[in-house]
């Protein structure tokens, strides 16, 4: 299948409320629409998160985070997007209609403009900023290959969209908006 219609379809599969596995900067993830509560709610049963931690949501850009998210001062904004498209996941302030399910218990949402081609193009595809997390259940390692993960998962997933990892061997770096403190290095 071409990519063009493999990205189609796996943001069809979004619209549709659908989950999806594919490749991240470091590891293989799992995707939402955002806006979808039976879907966030699906994807924290599948990987056994707890609501309370929250989740990630990625663009391709950063318009795309927009709705999700309040404005900051400019300095701190200008510093955000200086580390974007990268591996840096910022906490800002979130919009009063995000869901809990997808801040968890905080009153920020961890967000990040991704420097993956492929996921670019899927949020593009999409047409708009998706739930990204790690496709493996709480506490267990992090798929790097698709087979294992498909061989997991099995029917569980709804769209399985390959590709290469982009090359990192961490997770993102998560920091604090409102103050530039290092979360998680």
């Amino acid at each position: 299948m071409e990519p063009q219609s493999r990205l189609q379809r796996a943001a069809e599969t979004l619209r549709r409320g659908g989950i999806i596995a594919y490749p991240t900067e470091a590891v293989y993830g799992l995707g939402c629409d955002p806006a979808n509560e039976e879907a966030l709610a699906r994807l924290l049963k599948l990987k056994q998160r707890p609501a309370a931690k929250g989740l990630i949501l990625i663009g391709g850009e950063y318009f795309q985070l927009s709705p999700w998210i309040e404005s900051l001062p400019d300095a701190r904004r200008k510093e955000i997007l200086a580390s974007w498209p990268g591996p840096t996941t910022w906490l800002v302030p979130a919009r009063p209609h995000v869901s809990r399910l997808l801040r968890g218990e905080h009153s920020t949402l961890a967000v990040r403009v991704t420097a993956h081609p492929l996921v670019q193009a899927l949020c593009r595809a999409f047409g708009g900023a998706i739930v990204s997390t790690s496709a493996n259940p709480a506490g267990a390692e992090p798929f790097r290959a698709l087979e294992p993960l498909r061989e997991h998962f099995q029917e569980q997933i709804d769209y399985y969209l390959s590709g290469a990892l982009g090359g990192r061997d961490r997770p993102s770096t998560i920091r604090d908006a409102l103050t530039g403190k290092v979360i998680r290095a």
